[in-house]
């Protein structure tokens, strides 16, 4: 189990490292997140067309800092429903308290993004 988890999952970003999937580089982002056992979402407001997307698509093993502290995992867009459901309540939850813009529309329209993290322990 990766216990360093319960620890930051209160703070606002992770950086979600990605392999361009033209330059085969590493692409990295600043992002929300929500995490939900060893499963780390996040929602893509460009949907499928975002690089970062597109880079996980092509190759979804990622790594993960938060705190800077680094988790790898694995990406993939989520597609059933009950997860969608759940990643979507996760962050809207999480975030709406935070900010002044109303994240409804957010939260209803937004790919979600799940990271599988891997125990590397």
């Amino acid at each position: 189990m990766l216990t360093d988890l319960s620890k930051v999952a209160h703070l606002d970003f992770c950086y979600l490292t990605t392999t361009g999937r033209v330059t085969g580089r590493p692409y990295t982002i600043e992002i929300w997140f929500a995490l939900h056992g060893n499963t780390l979402y996040m929602l893509s407001g460009r949907g499928a067309n975002a690089d970062w997307v597109k880079n996980l698509v092509r190759t979804p093993e990622v790594t993960v800092h938060i705190d800077e502290k680094p988790f790898p995992g694995r990406g993939r867009i989520v597609e059933q429903v009950e997860e969608d459901a759940l990643a979507r309540r996760l962050l809207v939850t999480k975030y709406q308290p935070r900010d002044r813009d109303d994240l409804t529309e957010w939260g209803q329209t937004a790919l979600p993004i799940a990271v599988d993290l891997i125990d590397t322990i």
